[in-house]
């Protein structure tokens, strides 16, 4: 049975903005939505705290989280891999 709830956790992509605080990044998730009058495109940012264990991530990287328990205040994402090194 546990086996199948860890598969419904949620997942997201994102660049780390921030990897100031120890085994803590920042990561901002961009959205293209269409306006539904208008019909332009809007950029929508939504900033999730991750957790970091081996503080090997970098501001600038592409990086998969993935929902977890609450592990502070504002952390319930932790870090699953890292897609692409910022350049």
């Amino acid at each position: 049975m546990e086996e199948i709830k860890r598969n419904l956790r949620k997942e997201r992509t994102g660049v780390v903005t921030s990897n100031k605080m120890d085994k803590s990044i920042v990561v901002a998730e961009v959205k293209k939505i269409k306006h539904p009058m208008y019909g332009k495109f809007v950029s929508k940012t939504k900033k999730y705290v991750a957790h970091d264990e081996t503080n090997n991530c970098n501001e600038g990287d592409t990086v998969r989280i993935m929902e977890t328990r609450p592990l502070s205040k504002t952390k319930c994402w932790r870090l699953v891999e890292i897609i692409e090194r910022a350049k």
